[in-house]
């Protein structure tokens, strides 16, 4: 499917969270089609290879608005702006709410939200200007579903499907599309950090049972490399950037549709049965 499409004309790429998993598949394959790339990610020392394949690499904690600013200066000064925005950044605090600090939850929003929001907001004028762009907002099937656990986690990809769906809408007369992509279970480290994150906060208290249940649930899932190859999800991507008209969401990964449906079809009661026997 990739071999099918279009050369990119050397459009501009920005790409966030782009040192390691599906934000660095995303770089090397847009690169490959002949884009523009800036990666940017916390660790520049991860991106090596991604510099070495051609892209501009950034240092950049997408919580940190005057970085942001800085960049988006950078990328207007060297290229004029940006014709694809990846939001990609962001990661997944995990543990019972009563267990979770309120300043901790407030940073899950900072990272998975507000920063994607002031990014997107200096990109939008630049997209202007050239007639159009795509912006790529990576949520989850975490947007549409939940497992106990992960309420902040939740909430902040919930919060990003309600935001890109009145983005999309306000964007649509200039132009620029807006698009979901919903992951599964993808072969990257999330598993591993979610684990590592819920043991540390909640295998001790009230939420043991449930805490360690739900550990061994995560750790079969990704287990030997386990979760859909990120490059499936590279493919929803470049299919959406390539497209006139993108559908508003792509969906793709391990459990995510068939999870969806059930939540979809089935209702609350269903659902939550389903998600509470992967806590037992």
């Amino acid at each position: 499917m990739v071999n099918q499409i279009k050369s990119s004309n050397n459009k501009v790429a920005l790409i966030t969270g782009a040192s390691s998993g599906m934000g660095k598949e995303f770089a090397k394959t847009l690169l490959a089609k002949g884009f523009i790339v800036y990666a940017v990610a916390r660790r520049t020392e991860l991106m090596k290879d991604l510099s070495n394949l051609g892209a501009h690499i950034f240092k950049l904690d997408i919580s940190n608005e005057s970085e942001i600013g800085h960049l988006i200066k950078q990328i207007e000064t060297e290229h004029d702006g940006v014709d694809v925005l990846i939001n990609n950044a962001g990661f997944g605090i995990y543990g019972a709410v009563e267990d979770i600090p309120i300043s901790d939850a407030r940073y899950q929003f900072e990272v998975n939200l507000f920063g994607v929001a002031k990014l997107t907001q200096l990109v939008i004028p630049l997209m202007r200007k050239r007639g159009g762009g795509k912006i790529i907002n990576l949520s989850s099937m975490g947007g549409k579903i939940y497992f106990p656990l992960g309420a902040w986690y939740h909430a902040t990809k919930h919060a990003l499907e309600g935001w890109s769906d009145c983005l999309r809408l306000e964007l649509a007369q200039f132009n620029i599309n807006v698009v979901i992509i919903e992951p599964g279970v993808i072969a990257t480290d999330f598993g591993k950090v979610v684990i590592d994150g819920i043991v540390r906060r909640s295998s001790n208290g009230q939420y043991k049972g449930m805490t360690d249940a739900f550990a061994r649930t995560l750790a079969k899932s990704y287990q030997n490399n386990g979760g859909t190859d990120p490059r499936v999800i590279s493919d929803l991507v470049l299919r959406a950037i390539q497209s006139s008209k993108p559908k508003s969401r792509y969906v793709a990964g391990q459990m995510a549709k068939p999870m969806m449906f059930i939540r979809k079809w089935f209702g609350d009661t269903i659902y939550d049965k389903v998600a509470l026997s992967m806590v037992k």
